[in-house]
């Protein structure tokens, strides 16, 4: 466990994956004064996150092209400082700004134990631009457009050596 961390002017906001469709591992990062942090989280979080920020875009002033952030891509080594749990947003109108928060996700306390693992867990702040929020979901859309195709009959994800389709009744399709 690292710790935690507040980028509140982060020069970098974007997400990647790294491996082949199936086994991709999906990241968070961003870099703010010669700190980057990366947090490992799941495809359906990035994209979620994606089209949250594209909703509040949407009722926020256009941003232009020319002050998308053009570099995308992960800083590697991509190593994560912990797996998110949780993730909010908030708009900080006042900065024009979208406040980004990771919660880092804790095991369960057993049955009968106090739950402080909420308490415990380490948030990752990133304080972006309109701008970055943009170029995320840009980026968000091509790695989930990249992911394995769908089965055409029941929409679950194919491998390349097919898979066992509940609409065919358990064949290989």
């Amino acid at each position: 466990m690292t710790g935690s961390f507040d980028l509140t002017a982060p020069e970098r906001f974007t997400t990647g994956a790294i491996g082949e469709p199936g086994q991709r591992v999906f990241y968070v990062q961003g870099t703010e004064g010669g700190v980057t942090v990366t947090l490992k989280l799941e495809k359906t979080q990035v994209a979620a996150l994606a089209q949250y920020l594209a909703e509040l875009l949407a009722d926020l002033p256009p941003v232009g092209d020319d002050d998308v952030p053009p570099e995308v891509d992960l800083i590697e080594p991509a190593i994560a400082e912990w797996v998110v749990g949780t993730i909010g947003v908030a708009v900080d109108e006042g900065r024009d700004r979208m406040v980004v928060t990771f919660q880092e996700l804790r095991p369960e306390a057993p049955e009968g134990e106090a739950d402080a693992a909420d308490e415990d867990a380490n948030l990752a702040t990133f304080t972006i631009t309109r701008a970055q929020a943009l170029a995320f979901v840009r980026r968000a859309a091509e790695l989930v457009a990249a992911g394995r195709p769908p089965c055409m009959l029941c929409g679950r994800p194919l491998d390349p050596e097919g898979h066992v389709c509940i609409k065919t009744n358990g064949h290989l399709h």
